[in-house]
């Protein structure tokens, strides 16, 4: 039970974790104990910076590893490096996502790549060029989902079908990897609002925040909290996803 309350220099990969929830995460496992592997494509700088900060807490804990996602033929090379960081791997954290609205009459193939690109296909491929590792260190994968996995988001017709895929590939993995590797997922609701400001303006932001129950939005530090236990804290838990959006799955 003892390796699931504290990491203890286990190691975890995760995509995307250079800002916003993905920094969070990276933050929450290595304050656990856990080295990190923060994974980027575009954000190298902010990823640079926040393994200095880490390694400066704790020498030899932290990493950076940079590849574009949706180079599905790539990702083989990544997971190896990420591997060989610190010459093991213990988990995985699909976080990485695309997000924008894709209304049907506006669906374009590149619209469709590059949503079912980052949020599907590039969890499952990387997922599977990390399994080996996985398995030796009996291990587990956690991925970041989305409440309109279930209820897809009007006008996000893309990005709602991709997390809707990305709900069956977690409970499929866990299937598939079972006994050795323990897989789950994290749904959000309103966390964080994009950064272009203009997909939720302020008055469909105070429409979401007043029909959720708790009448909140959550933050970063709410995922985190959750992929931390399902990495960490539930080693009977898997093929399960968590819904951390203040109850508002539950009214949509």
């Amino acid at each position: 039970m003892g390796d699931y309350i504290t990491m203890n220099g286990k190691v975890v990969l995760v995509t995307g974790g250079a800002r916003r929830v993905g920094a969070a995460i990276v933050l929450a496992a290595h304050g656990a104990g856990a080295r990190v592997v923060i994974h980027c494509n575009r954000s190298r700088g902010d990823a640079d910076g926040l393994a200095a900060r880490l390694e400066a807490l704790r020498p030899g804990s932290a990493s950076v590893v940079q590849g574009d996602l949706l180079d599905v033929a790539r990702l083989p090379a990544m997971a190896e490096a990420a591997c060989a960081a610190f010459g093991r791997l213990d988990a995985l954290v699909n976080n990485a996502s695309s997000f924008y609205p894709t209304p049907l009459e506006h669906l374009d193939p590149a619209d469709w790549e590059d949503l079912v690109g980052s949020n599907l296909r590039a969890p499952a491929f990387l997922s599977k060029a990390v399994a080996p590792a996985l398995r030796r260190s009996r291990g587990c994968i956690v991925n970041i989902v989305d409440i309109h996995a279930e209820r897809p988001l009007p006008g996000f017709l893309a990005y709602s079908v991709a997390k809707s895929g990305l709900a069956g590939l977690t409970r499929a993995l866990a299937v598939e990897l079972a006994p050795d590797v323990r897989v789950n997922g994290v749904s959000p609701g309103a966390i964080l609002w994009p950064d272009d400001g203009d997909s939720f303006p302020p008055a469909e932001r105070e429409r979401i925040t007043v029909q959720t129950p708790l009448r909140r939005t959550g933050g970063p530090e709410d995922i985190a909290g959750a992929v931390k236990y399902l990495l960490f804290d539930a080693p009977y838990v898997s093929g399960q996803i968590l819904a951390v959006d203040g109850g508002r799955s539950i009214v949509l």
